[in-house]
């Protein structure tokens, strides 16, 4: 059987915001800064920068306005997660034009991360889209615990197109679906992405990986095989969900980029300076970076002191 595999793939690098939101210490303004430039000089051009949530519950992005200001020069678009009205007023004000809202299939995941149902979250959710849409917002949204959840365990296939259904019909422009313990098997991927993307041919379908059991590069050659051409990552593998015991980092965008650039699928991201970005944020790490294609690069330069 032929399979026509995508020739180009976008990446949208989820580090900035959805790695250092998940890691335990603050790291500086001026570095994180430093890190977007960085990462968008190595050719990522879509990028989740950080979310407007309450420094109290998420002191890692209390500094979100000076991060989207920081950022205005380099990025067009800059994506922010907003999880309340006044999220959402924060990002407008400082003129946002990217905006990302999350609900998770699990009702017991959602009412651990929100304190709501699936239900009421989407209640709450449809009017500002419709809303933000009327002023020419472009909306992601982001689908958590679409395979497994971490107290409800598989979940149900038929639950995650209803809950996608609902947002496209409100107006959504962007479905990140999330395997967010890393649970998922590649028969699982291809099946759900595959359907996916023939019911809702209008709007962008991205995989969102995390690698806890080592499967996410597996998961997304079913995906591409599926007919995926975005994918989630974050430099360094970094992040986690603090809502979802067990959950390790997103997918390494190092990883995904060698992957598809072996397979002859272009992203238009730099390995090399990838990895000089990922150089910038591990001194601000209080862990090893586990990436594949890190770890090689520390080696190389090891045999080159």
């Amino acid at each position: 059987m032929t399979i026509n595999y995508p020739k180009k793939v976008t990446i949208i690098e989820v580090g900035p915001r959805d790695g250092l939101q998940n890691e335990k210490q603050f790291v500086p303004t001026e570095i994180k800064a430093k890190f977007i430039e960085t990462l968008f000089d190595s050719g990522v051009t879509e990028m989740e920068i950080t979310s407007f949530v309450s420094p109290k519950w998420v002191p890692q992005m209390k500094d979100a306005s000076e991060i989207v200001r920081a950022s205005n020069s380099i990025l067009k678009k800059k994506i922010v997660l907003v999880p309340n009205e006044k999220g959402i007023e924060l990002a407008l004000e400082q003129k946002c034009n990217a905006l990302a809202v999350f609900v998770g299939v699990s009702d017991t995941f959602n009412k651990r991360n929100i304190n709501k149902t699936t239900k009421e979250s989407l209640d709450e959710l449809i009017p500002r889209i419709k809303r933000l849409k009327q002023m020419g917002i472009f909306l992601r949204a982001c689908i958590s615990t679409a395979f497994y959840c971490p107290f409800e365990g598989k979940i149900e296939k038929a639950k995650v197109i209803e809950l996608c259904r609902a947002f496209v019909d409100a107006g959504i422009d962007e479905l990140s679906v999330a395997d967010t313990i890393g649970m998922a098997n590649p028969i699982e991927c291809y099946d759900l992405f595959k359907d996916l993307k023939f019911l809702f041919p209008n709007t962008l379908i991205t995989a969102h990986f995390h690698d806890t059991r080592k499967m996410a590069l597996a998961n997304i050659f079913a995906s591409l095989q599926a007919g995926v051409d975005r994918f989630d990552s974050s430099a360094g593998g970094l992040g986690g969900c603090p809502f979802a015991p067990g959950a390790t980092g997103n997918v390494a965008t190092e990883d995904v980029v060698y992957m598809l650039n072996q397979m002859g699928i272009e992203t238009g991201i730099d390995l090399k300076r990838l990895l000089a970005a990922i150089d910038l944020i591990t001194s601000e790490m209080d862990r090893p970076l586990e990436s594949g294609q890190y770890k090689l690069h520390l080696q190389e330069r090891l045999k080159q002191a």
